[in-house]
């Protein structure tokens, strides 16, 4: 995919910051929209279904939480890549932007240097691997071409994270993965997430899939298991 032909959609209620980031990622070569507020946020959405929108928290009208978990409830927009950028660093905040379906938090003032190479690594994401891109593990079906999961028939559609995270769990039934592991395999090494983010997405997952499939091991992390007999 051209750069050109990737659509990033910036939200924010100060015109000085929406003019600094579309000028240094339009320099990168990329498509870029904007809005002003959640409302507008969710309108752009739908119009030019982007593959990034960097989402403010704190806007007038409709705030980056509400509009984010409106954006996932549209058709065709619940595996956009998400990011809210913001200047609230709070734990509790990081922790609502995830649980409404967020894939990533970048924390502002940032440099522009940094701003372009967080947005690549995090549109590094698009890239889906071609091989075995179809895994039936016992009665569940992983299709990672569609970021679909399917439970005895049963399609289940999760967001990017959530569907990234049982993916690595679900590859090696049986495997104990460490939370470092997880954090460094889902997030990536240059994202800086709070220890709460696995829980919170775990606790999504149960609530989908069901609370037999991913073992919590205390102090260590994670396992999935199978239901294949």
């Amino acid at each position: 995919m051209k750069k050109t032909d990737i659509k990033i959609l910036l939200v924010d209620d100060e015109p000085d910051i929406l003019e600094i980031v579309s000028y240094n990622l339009r320099n990168e070569g990329y498509a870029i929209f904007t809005a002003e507020n959640g409302i507008k946020a969710v309108e752009q959405a739908k119009k030019i279904k982007p593959h990034l929108i960097l989402l403010d928290v704190m806007m007038p009208e409709m705030d980056g939480i509400e509009a984010c978990e409106k954006i996932r409830s549209l058709d065709g927009l619940d595996d956009v890549l998400i990011a809210f950028f913001t200047a609230r660093g709070e734990d509790y905040s990081q922790v609502a932007g995830f649980e409404a379906g967020a894939d990533d938090y970048i924390t502002k003032p940032v440099k522009p240097k940094v701003l372009v190479s967080k947005v690549k690594s995090l549109l590094r994401r698009l890239k889906t691997v071609t091989d075995e891109n179809i895994v039936t593990v016992g009665s569940i079906i992983i299709n990672r071409d569609e970021y679909l999961i399917s439970k005895n028939k049963e399609k289940i559609t999760l967001p990017r994270k959530e569907f990234e995270l049982f993916s690595l769990l679900a590859s090696n039934p049986g495997k104990v993965f460490k939370r470092e592991i997880i954090l460094d395999q889902v997030w990536g090494s240059e994202v800086v997430v709070g220890g709460r983010t696995i829980d919170v997405h775990i606790r999504k997952l149960r609530e989908k899939i069901g609370d037999d499939y991913i073992k919590t091991i205390k102090g260590v992390g994670y396992k999935f298991v199978s239901d294949e007999v």
